[in-house]
């Protein structure tokens, strides 16, 4: 844990060596700090100026020698708070004019972008994008054509999914070809009836973009992502048109 910590702070192993050994010392010349480390005095010393470059390790001279102390362990949670401050500025200018910016150099000649996705891991990234792009919309809310054969499959990766749904306050419209189906909070269902069990996709619509699973051999899940403003936007056509008519 600790060293976890040191790592999130940018110091080394050997960096968070060297400095619980001051800590231990007070304050040493290098060849005690070697000594008691285990490190040798050059590494040591190369180190010893990285550290005190980041504000956790000062030296005084004492006659033709350096002596070097530790600052106080608090320091370390200050360095933590600079760091969390410069990550929220970098957060909000990425939101706010670099991507931005970067979108707007990207190319184009493409107004569709396709993904593919395989196996469990594929189908919650899928699922955990659905989450990621509603949740920021004004209007929560997606829809979904479904059929009770890929249920099983679908939430296996991701179990707590509609939990997290409701979490974020996201509302599904669900269109289901075929029986079964659950109600769920914020959730509103209606059925195509069929003679049976329909293998039929799971189709999410959620501007700007649409996702289309299904079940390969062995029932092997797979998916695509269509990000397309005018693909999802005829999709989210027929899917409201449907809707009023069941």
């Amino acid at each position: 844990m600790i060293q976890q910590a040191f790592e999130q702070l940018g110091l080394t192993p050997r960096e968070t060596q060297l400095y619980q050994t001051l800590l231990q010392l007070g304050h040493a010349s290098i060849r005690d700090i070697a000594e008691k480390s285990g490190v040798n005095r050059g590494a040591a010393y190369e180190s010893l100026k990285q550290l005190q470059a980041k504000g956790i390790v000062s030296y005084f001279p004492k006659g033709k020698r350096r002596f070097f102390s530790a600052e106080s362990p608090d320091i370390l949670l200050r360095l933590a708070e600079e760091k969390q401050q410069r990550l929220e500025k970098t957060i909000e200018s990425l939101k706010t004019t670099i991507i931005p910016s970067l979108q707007q150099q990207q190319p184009n000649y493409s107004q569709t972008n396709v993904r593919y996705y395989e196996g469990d891991d594929g189908i919650e990234w899928v699922l955990r994008d659905i989450l990621d792009v509603v949740s920021q919309q004004d209007h929560k809310e997606y829809c979904v054509f479904s059929s009770k054969p890929i249920r099983p499959y679908l939430y296996r990766p991701f179990p707590t999914y509609t939990k997290q749904r409701v979490k974020l306050g996201i509302n599904v419209k669900v269109i289901a070809i075929g029986d079964g189906g659950e109600d769920a909070e914020l959730s509103q269902r209606k059925w195509i009836k069929t003679e049976g069990a329909v293998d039929a996709s799971y189709i999410a619509i959620y501007p700007p973009k649409c996702a289309i699973i299904s079940l390969a051999n062995d029932n092997f899940p797979s998916a695509v992502v269509l990000e397309s403003k005018d693909i999802s936007k005829a999709q989210q056509i027929i899917f409201d048109t449907l809707w009023k008519l069941l």
